[in-house]
């Protein structure tokens, strides 16, 4: 099988393509023959070295975290059904950009006939997420919801998902690309945060925000803090604009603000992290929302997956493929 591998921190350029005997199934084990493998803006921190506080990877490693495509074989105590479902999966230590995946049985979900191989792979880690994050922050009809790095694989989810709970959404972007992008999927309040006075604009449609579900942090994360209002609340899970920004405790409280960050994600354990994931099946399958995909580089590319998340080009999710 084909792999990519970090041997030491650093740029793109430490993407190595390498080989692999071919895998076989062990117990409680099938075998995944990749259609796309997920890339997240976080393998990109954590190959260049940034990430350690949040997940303690040392080189040499092999990067991404999980797959979609066709099971090709079952191990010992799997159920001869799975093989030739068409499948997404966690794949854990072995890593995600890889051809051929072996995977616990239980890390692997059926897609539904109605979601592509396409769809279940961007879904993987940021439909999970959305649907967690929705969770978290209690979205409910009526709310006026802001939604920062809303062209995300993650906040283009959120977008569709907050907007059929009810609620009334901005979606904030960066550049007229990703605004175009969004306005395709049928979002109609779009701001680019790039401009100056974007929180203005923010305030012009919304008013004030009930709800900032922040996937950019940095400065367009604490701009948008000033936006909330009383009794607002805040999730805080993204951090491509300059790490994870989350109000002051003491302004928190002062203003009835609730808060949640990335720790309460991190702290769900895998059967909700699996049924947010089928939710975000679900959602898809009957229409609710569409993933926002934008490229896809072939495996032996991934240094160029990596160079797009990480300039910020990238629209929507970025994917690769064997």
């Amino acid at each position: 099988m084909r792999v990519v591998e970090v041997a030491r921190f650093g740029g793109p350029e430490v993407l190595t393509l390498t080989e692999d005997p071919d895998p076989s199934p062990g117990p409680g084990e099938v075998v995944v023959e990749t259609a796309y493998a997920n890339v997240l803006w976080i393998d990109t921190a954590i190959r260049a070295g940034r990430a350690g506080q949040w997940f303690p990877v040392r080189p040499p490693y092999r990067p991404g975290s999980g797959v979609s495509g066709t099971v090709s074989a079952v191990g010992p105590g799997v159920d001869p059904a799975w093989a030739g479902r068409r499948v997404v999966a966690r794949t854990g230590a072995v890593g995600g950009y890889l051809d051929r995946a072996p995977v616990p049985v239980d890390d692997v979900l059926a897609v539904p006939a109605a979601v592509s191989l396409r769809d279940a792979a961007a879904l993987l880690t940021d439909g999970a997420t959305a649907f967690a994050v929705l969770d978290l922050a209690g979205v409910r009809p009526g709310d006026r919801v802001l939604v920062a790095a809303a062209a995300g694989g993650a906040g283009a989810l959120l977008v569709q998902a907050a907007r059929a709970a009810g609620a009334r959404v901005v979606a904030a972007a960066r550049g007229t690309a990703k605004g175009d992008a969004l306005r395709r999927l049928g979002v109609t309040d779009v701001v680019d945060y790039s401009a100056p006075d974007w929180t203005d604009r923010v305030r012009a449609v919304l008013g004030g925000v009930d709800v900032l579900l922040d996937g950019a942090g940095g400065a367009y994360g604490r701009a948008a803090h000033d936006l909330v209002a009383p009794g607002g609340r805040v999730c805080a899970y993204g951090a491509p604009a300059g790490g994870f920004a989350v109000p002051e405790p003491a302004s928190a409280r002062a203003r009835g603000i609730a808060v949640t960050d990335i720790g309460a994600l991190q702290a769900a354990g895998p059967q909700t992290r699996r049924a947010h994931l089928l939710a975000a099946l679900d959602a898809v399958a009957a229409g609710r929302v569409t993933p926002l995909v934008g490229r896809t580089f072939p495996l032996d590319r991934a240094a160029d997956a990596h160079r797009a998340v990480e300039d910020r080009a990238a629209v929507g999710k970025t994917l690769l493929t064997p």
